[in-house]
């Protein structure tokens, strides 16, 4: 039987937006890190990835993971997870509120017990400044932790009237190759994240936007440093090394991991 969250009150959602605009105040939009003013990102040794996998049918218990990366070859120097039962419910737009403090956690336990590799960028798997009030997961968890973040998502959000329709379908079609992207502007005419194609090997774009501390198009190119196939690998390395372990019980296999590793 699917296990659900208790509703969310009128309250809470007051609560919350109260609380999303003090933080989104708080929110840095400038390269802040000497690695981000470097053309090949100089001084950038360590890039995170966090997300939470959740197991099918089931939207309280899921299974929080962080996994650290070298740069700029990307190879695994860190990973941590733990499994975590969520109590907060799901609102759209608040999701940061059911996520930001598992993620926060390994965060902190990870700068406790190794502080020498704490990554010194996170990629977020959601968004950031793109988002209904400009304030996704991606921002929340930068401003908490202090550390520079971007928001990339797999699947656009519609918002601010940017819809998945003919014209952006055709925005798409003419990214050409890795690297290429193209604006999310909003309605009121600002920039809120950027479209990438994110490798040659994969049409479909993913969408990025800034965390915290740092600039949109310094994310947008450490993004595309960071891909080999579509998603970025301290993203996809988080889902690879999950599948992996889960896919060696029968008993788990295919629990989790419902998304897509390139």
């Amino acid at each position: 039987m699917t296990q659900m969250s208790s509703p969310p009150t009128e309250e809470l959602v007051k609560q919350w937006e109260s609380e999303q605009e003090c933080l989104r105040q708080q929110v840095v939009e400038d390269d802040t890190e000497d690695w981000q003013r470097s053309p090949s990102f100089s001084g950038l040794e360590r890039v995170g990835g966090v997300d939470l996998s959740f197991i099918k049918g089931d939207e309280v218990n899921a299974c929080a993971q962080l996994v650290v990366l070298s740069y700029p070859d990307l190879k695994v120097l860190f990973e941590d997870s733990q499994m975590v039962t969520l109590t907060a419910p799901y609102v759209s737009g608040f999701l940061a509120f059911r996520e930001t403090p598992f993620l926060l956690e390994l965060l902190q336990r990870l700068k406790t017990s190794q502080p020498t590799l704490m990554p010194q960028v996170v990629f977020v798997d959601g968004n950031g400044l793109f988002h209904y009030r400009e304030f996704g997961l991606a921002c929340h968890l930068g401003v908490l932790s202090g550390l520079p973040c971007v928001g990339v998502a797999k699947n656009l959000l519609q918002v601010q009237g940017v819809f998945k329709d003919e014209e952006h379908q055709s925005q798409i079609a003419a990214l050409q190759k890795g690297g290429d992207s193209f604006p999310l502007t909003v309605a009121s005419g600002k920039v809120l994240g950027k479209a990438l194609r994110s490798c040659d090997k994969s049409s479909k774009p993913v969408y990025v936007s800034v965390g915290h501390k740092i600039s949109l198009d310094k994310a947008v190119r450490l993004t595309h440093s960071c891909c080999r196939y579509r998603v970025p690998e301290p993203i996809r390395q988080r889902r690879h090394e999950l599948k992996q372990a889960y896919d060696t019980s029968q008993s788990h296999a295919g629990l989790f991991f419902q998304g897509e590793l390139q």
